[in-house]
């Protein structure tokens, strides 16, 4: 990594079958760092490979808010080398982030929540999604908290150490904690995992049972910090390197012949759209480093980038399946796996209504 030390201390994990050649990024990866890109591919879907990958990269959780850029082009790299690897290590790094805001919030208000330290070794999960028949209750006791209920959408609950989860404190209010994800009381639910994108990263419901947990800031800081829309961003950064691998494939078939009107004109649409989501996530990242991306600025700034990288995300499936047919998607594993990976994943992104929202913001401000 050119603009930090972490790749040079993993380029010797074991993790790495066989030493990777240097080489310089080109084409639609130029910005990404190369060693990220085949670390990912390497490790494919192999979860613990990846969970050692997302414990090496720890220190990069650190970069939010000061070297932005760093913190980003790690995950895109990680997005263009293999989906499932950059699944596991974003919120891994996301969950670090909130730990470390935390802290910095103590610190500035002198808040009587102390902030819990992550355990060395720890792989961390952050799950903050709510639905319907879903309810996590915080109880405090004598000073100490528990969590009893049930939380869905749980990725790697049986793989991971730990988690930010939030629950509800009262009927109006929600707030995050840490929970040590072997405790006895943790139930992972047995439903049914069928996706065929992102299979490996099963996502299920867990239910909680008096279950120790440590607050990590006041009620409803989770959802104010500044940092909650800028881990939108992340997520964003992770599909923008997938839609620039994918659409490396298409330059790299246009260089293997010589390309007609039509395949050049797919590779017109790629560039132009890739090259928008690039500016973006670089502007943000600035943006982020100087205190411009707080309160309602920052929050249309993250929905801005989200819809950005998820447009061109679907236009790159879009254009890549109309350039290259159905070939890779029958007869390249790592081609298929990425369509189908992404496909699922910018399905986090919800559309008209995140669109909408946009919308929202704009009429509201002072004319």
């Amino acid at each position: 990594m050119a603009d930090g030390g972490v790749v040079a201390e993993f380029s010797n994990d074991p993790v790495q079958a066989e030493p990777m050649a240097p080489r310089e990024p080109s084409g639609f990866l130029g910005w990404s760092d190369p060693a990220l890109v085949d670390a990912a591919r390497w490790v494919g879907e192999d979860l613990d490979a990846a969970l050692e990958i997302a414990r090496s990269l720890s220190p990069v959780a650190g970069a939010l808010g000061g070297s932005t850029w760093t913190w980003l082009r790690t995950l895109a790299s990680l997005g263009a080398g293999d989906l499932t690897v950059a699944r596991v290590v974003e919120p891994h790094l996301d969950a670090l982030a909130i730990l470390d805001q935390a802290v910095q919030h103590e610190r500035a208000t002198d808040d009587s929540w102390p902030s819990p330290v992550p355990p060395r070794n720890s792989t961390w999960g952050v799950y903050a999604a709510h639905a319907p028949g879903k309810h996590l209750q915080a109880v405090s006791s004598g000073g100490e908290w528990t969590l009893t209920g049930s939380k869905p959408w749980c990725s790697l609950a049986d793989r991971l150490t730990h988690a930010v989860i939030t629950a509800h404190v009262d009927e109006h209010r929600r707030q995050a904690f840490a929970v040590d994800l072997a405790h006895n009381g943790v139930r992972v639910s047995s439903d049914p995992w069928v996706a065929r994108g992102l299979a490996r990263v099963r996502s299920t419901s867990i239910t909680l049972t008096r279950v120790p947990a440590m607050p990590v800031g006041p009620p409803q800081w989770y959802l104010e910090r500044p940092g909650f829309a800028w881990g939108g961003i992340g997520v964003a950064g992770v599909w923008f390197g997938a839609s620039c691998a994918l659409a490396q494939s298409v330059l790299d078939n246009a260089h293997r012949r010589d390309p007609d009107q039509l395949a050049l004109t797919h590779l017109g649409r790629l560039d132009t759209a890739l090259h928008t989501t690039l500016l973006s996530l670089r502007d943000a990242a600035e943006r982020i480093d100087a205190g411009e991306a707080r309160g309602p600025g920052g929050e249309l700034l993250a929905a801005r980038v989200r819809a950005t990288s998820a447009a061109t995300a679907e236009l790159v499936l879009t254009e890549t399946g109309r350039a290259l047919g159905p070939g890779p998607l029958t007869s390249d594993e790592e081609h298929a796996r990425r369509v189908a990976d992404l496909t699922v994943y910018v399905r986090q992104h919800h559309g008209e209504r995140d669109l909408a929202r946009i919308g929202a913001q704009r009429v509201r401000e002072p004319r």
